[in-house]
């Protein structure tokens, strides 16, 4: 079912990347082939997507010398970005990109894809600059819409959401496109000029032969590939999490990327387009029954006799019954649901999401892609840094008992602080405001800051310790430092932030260390005191 159903998707993948939609045929059937020999994930169906093939599209590899080439050139560039992240082991970074970034960007992209296809579908080529500008002309010259051309992709369109709820699901695709495409050849009896795939490109009878990247080009390609890869990757992950092993075994984040860059440098050296981890295409595998892997090198056969012995059959394809398909996707990509959920769930998230899909609308999807992983990263800073909250150890008998923290510092005080959250520089300037404030009447008090768990101090942490170290000095007062990290540790001492000897490192028994600098700190404090 795969293998059949890959054709017309592997077609329109090309036409929505706009490029030859051969292209897309042979990147589906090599990277399924690439992806099946490499990655950990048994079903993971390494295939083009909607999101990869607008990236693709606003490459602009048209106005290249040879687009072709520069195609096939993108595909093993970012073949090889991909292969880079799983040998790095980079996986674990994709959790901070958040839910409201993805969500505005799949739907956005969701949008590129109807938007993208109105040309095909309506057999109007719009003026403009881009896919926005283009649906405003179409839609200020509605007289201009071929009625054939439309009446055959709204054919398409009918027939895939209706068959696909019958017993052939997924193969309804199959059978609604070629049911458009054979109106087409009726109302072309008829004189009516519908484009096919045969107008737009040669289905070669053969397997293509491998062909060299341009090398001059790798370096301008770097950018566009780290998007694909991303896009890739993250799609790729979904199918990790959503189709476990058939006999048990984990599956290795780090070995699909790896797959996936086989199935791009594949793709690549076989004059396919960019590739990633399909989830549709590895659902249809999974609930066809599959239990090997050996299910997509089956489809991989069943696409190359369709493309070797029915390459005739392909060319007569309708192009509005491909829009079709393509608009179907796209619809079915925008999810009402989730979006709703995340705008309920309060005005930043509902933010983030808003802006990321404005962007991904606006802007070519390559930067777009980046500025929502810069996006995602900000917002896991500004909400990792307003969790820091400082909470005050009180010691009686021995026993420890957590209070609120005072708001000043006055005679002879002495304050265990201990942070609860993450303690980097973003949260430095909280770790200081929520600091007891030292005053004119503050005296010989000691503020023992117990730090568990942070791995290095950095300079803004520095600075600020620094700074109230030395505050609490020019009263007569000063600053402990307890902490379980040797390195910490070392880099407060070499700093100079507080003294030697106002360092204790941590033992393995919980509490005594802080136990023995409250006992020295009772001490000191008395015996500073300026009355005395």
């Amino acid at each position: 079912m795969l293998g059949v159903e890959s054709v017309p998707d592997g077609l329109a993948s090309g036409l929505l990347a706009g490029v030859n939609p051969v292209a897309g045929l042979y990147g589906y059937l090599f990277g399924l082939v690439g992806g099946a020999l490499v990655t950990s994930t048994a079903f993971m169906a390494v295939q083009a997507t909607g999101a990869m093939s607008i990236i693709v599209a606003d490459v602009g590899l048209g106005d290249r010398d040879d687009p072709a080439r520069s195609l096939f050139t993108l595909t093993i560039v970012t073949g090889l970005v991909m292969v880079l992240a799983g040998i790095l082991r980079l996986g674990r970074f994709l959790r901070f990109v958040s839910n409201s970034v993805m969500t505005g960007f799949v739907t956005a992209v969701g949008v590129n894809i109807v938007l993208g296809q109105l040309g095909d579908f309506t057999g109007y080529a719009a003026s403009g600059s881009g896919r926005i500008t283009r649906t405003l002309d179409l839609l200020l010259h509605p007289g201009r819409i071929d009625v054939p051309t439309i009446t055959v992709g709204l054919v398409t369109v009918v027939a895939i959401v209706v068959l696909q709820r019958t017993r052939l699901g997924a193969l309804g695709l199959v059978v609604a496109v070629v049911a458009g495409s054979a109106l087409a050849a009726v109302l072309r009896w008829f004189d009516h000029d519908i484009a096919r795939v045969g107008d737009v490109a040669d289905v070669p009878r053969s397997l293509p032969l491998p062909k060299l990247p341009l090398l001059a080009e790798v370096p301008g390609f770097l950018l566009p590939a780290a998007s694909l890869a991303f896009v890739g990757l993250v799609q790729g992950a979904g199918v990790s999490a959503g189709f476990p092993n058939a006999d048990g075994s984990r599956s290795d984040a780090s070995q699909d990327f790896v797959g996936q860059g086989a199935g791009n440098l594949l793709s690549g050296f076989f004059q396919g387009m960019p590739v990633g981890g399909s989830m549709s295409a590895s659902s249809l595998v999974a609930q066809a029954g599959a239990r090997t892997r050996g299910a997509l090198l089956y489809a991989a056969l069943v696409m190359t006799f369709v493309i070797v012995v029915l390459g005739s059959a392909v060319e007569r394809i309708a192009m509005p019954s491909l829009a079709g398909l393509l608009i179907v996707v796209g619809v079915g990509t925008v999810k009402p649901r989730k979006v709703l959920g995340i705008a309920r769930t309060g005005p930043v998230p509902l933010t983030v999401m808003s802006i990321t899909f404005l962007l991904t609308v606006v802007i070519p999807l390559q930067y777009a892609v980046l500025v929502g992983v810069a996006l995602s990263v900000l917002l896991f800073v500004i909400g990792q840094s307003s969790r820091l909250t400082l909470r005050r150890i009180e010691i009686d008998d021995g026993r420890m008992r957590e209070t609120e923290m005072p708001a000043e510092l006055g005679v002879g005080d002495v304050v265990v602080v201990q942070p609860y959250g993450p303690i980097f520089f973003a949260t430095a300037p909280v770790l200081r405001d929520q600091l007891p404030a030292v005053t004119t009447a503050t005296d010989a008090s000691v503020v023992i800051l117990r730090v568990r768990g942070a791995d290095d101090a950095g300079a803004t942490l520095i600075d600020v310790l620094r700074a109230y170290a030395t505050s609490l000095r020019d009263a007569g007062s000063k600053l402990v430092i307890v902490t379980d990290n040797e390195r910490l540790a070392t880099q407060l001492d070499a700093t100079g932030v507080v003294g030697h000897d106002d360092i204790h490192r941590s033992s393995e028994y919980l509490g005594d260390t802080v136990r023995a600098a409250h006992a020295a700190a009772l001490d000191w404090s008395a015996s500073h005191r300026r009355d005395e």
